[in-house]
């Protein structure tokens, strides 16, 4: 049987945290203990389900109101009630319009700090609820949910099924573009975590002093520029899901604290030596073979298998054509709603998209999709409203398809597109659907720089 609530009680003096958390306990909460404000602060971290906290507001150090001010950012749903024998009228009135829950003077009326007690809990549990179905209803509505009928997407879903509610790192790989993310926020969101917070990160994007801070968080003047105290995202997932996307890309120095974290479950922000403890679930996601990486030194073997509890792989689009009508209808209905158009596509368009090799993926069909939405006139998307350059790798695709192997013909369609981008790559990049960066890898590894 579950009980009604989790309730913080924080105040310096030991018997008024005994009396009140004996009350507390007697009407069936579940009461945590803190004698000072850093100790309130640890115990919301390792326990992100608090739904309650009561605070005393003369402590030493840092007191009720610095305490209330810190977790009002960075939980700002936990509603927070005063408690104090220092109380006064400009106190109350300071308490109550920072956005506390209520105020009482010791010693209270226990009767009325009960009912307060319980209307506040209640409320907070009516949140929760809410927020959860909201984010119930926008997965089972939400344009992002995994389209596809094939075995192999179907193999996908069903492991999705399986682990969404698990603890254990989970490590999604496939080519640029094939929805890896999305792989990621199906399983936070389809999960118990779902009503917690979802958080991505590209290892690729950011460079490694940035992303140090971003992960780990700093406090103030631990360099110059931090002029006050960040919370980092390792501990603002708070009990949810953190997505380190292109993690092949970490710095090994960053790879190490990582393993660190994911070992202890704790960290130290930057410029402190205070460890604070962390709960998260980790995905990882990548378009490299880690272990070549391994191989390579650029990657460390003991991560990887942190990271690689469970493994999901996310196929290109090439090896699940039967799911290309789908996609396309999806991403017409999407873009013709942002358009207030009524398209579907012509016969001739959908054998076309069926056969074209799409070196860019799902994420390359959204673009040529969202293009032609944009451009047609009638009430039929036809071939017309597509690329010409794509037609160009469309037709070389269908010509040489069964004489070419697949690195082969991705080679040829990189030179197709450049030439028909009359060497513009920033515009090849954008029709293929993918990131310079991969593009450039790609030139890279077919020999074409």
């Amino acid at each position: 049987m579950s009980t009604p609530g989790k309730i913080l009680v924080v105040d310096d003096e030991p018997n008024a945290v005994k009396v009140l958390s004996a009350i507390l306990s007697e009407a069936g909460y579940d009461v945590f203990q803190a004698m000072h404000a850093k100790g309130a602060i640890q115990v919301v971290a390792n326990h992100n389900d608090i739904d309650l906290i009561i605070t005393d507001i003369k402590m030493p150090g840092m007191n009720g109101m610095q305490l209330f001010e810190y977790l009002n950012k960075t939980h700002p749903d936990i509603p927070i009630i005063f408690l104090t024998a220092y109380g006064n009228v400009e106190s109350a009135v300071d308490a109550l319009t920072m956005g506390s829950y209520y105020y009482f003077i010791k010693p209270p009326d226990y009767v009325k700090l009960k009912n307060i007690v319980s209307k506040a809990v209640e409320q907070r549990h009516l949140k929760k609820e809410l927020d959860l179905l909201k984010h119930q209803l926008s997965v089972k509505d939400s344009p992002d949910v995994i389209i596809g009928n094939t075995p192999v997407i179907l193999r996908v879903k069903e492991i999705i099924k399986t682990v969404k509610d698990s603890e254990s790192s989970i490590l999604i790989t496939g080519e640029t573009g094939t929805g890896k993310e999305l792989i990621a926020r199906s399983l936070h969101f389809s999960s118990e975590k779902a009503d917690k917070p979802f958080i991505s990160m590209s290892c690729a994007a950011i460079p490694r002093e940035l992303l140090e801070a971003e992960l780990f968080g700093y406090e103030k003047g631990a360099f110059t520029g931090a002029l006050s105290r960040r919370v980092g995202k390792f501990e603002s997932v708070a009990g949810g899901t953190l997505l380190l996307d292109e993690i092949g890309e970490l710095d090994i120095t960053l790879q190490a604290k990582l393993l660190r974290v994911l070992q202890e479950r704790e960290l130290e922000r930057i410029g402190s030596n205070t460890k604070i403890g962390v709960k998260f679930r980790l995905i990882s996601s990548t378009n490299k073979d880690l272990k070549k990486e391994i191989k390579a030194g650029g990657f460390r073997e003991d991560l990887f298998y942190r990271i690689n509890v469970v493994q999901i792989h996310m196929p290109p689009l090439r090896e699940r054509r039967e799911d290309i009508p789908l996609l396309a209808a999806q991403f017409i209905k999407e873009m013709c709603t942002r358009e207030n158009k009524m398209l579907i596509a012509s016969d001739e368009v959908m054998e076309i998209f069926q056969n074209s090799y799409w070196p860019g993926n799902i994420r390359q069909l959204k673009n040529i999709v969202e293009r032609a939405v944009v451009l047609a006139k009638g009430d039929k998307i036809t071939v017309k409203e597509l690329p010409s350059e794509f037609l160009g790798t469309k037709r070389h695709a269908a010509v040489h398809s069964s004489k070419l192997t697949l690195k082969e013909l991705e080679r040829q369609t990189i030179k197709t597109v450049l030439q028909e981008c009359k060497g513009n790559k920033s515009e090849a990049s954008r029709i293929l659907g993918i990131s310079r960066k991969a593009f450039y890898k790609r030139l890279r590894d077919n020999e074409l720089l």
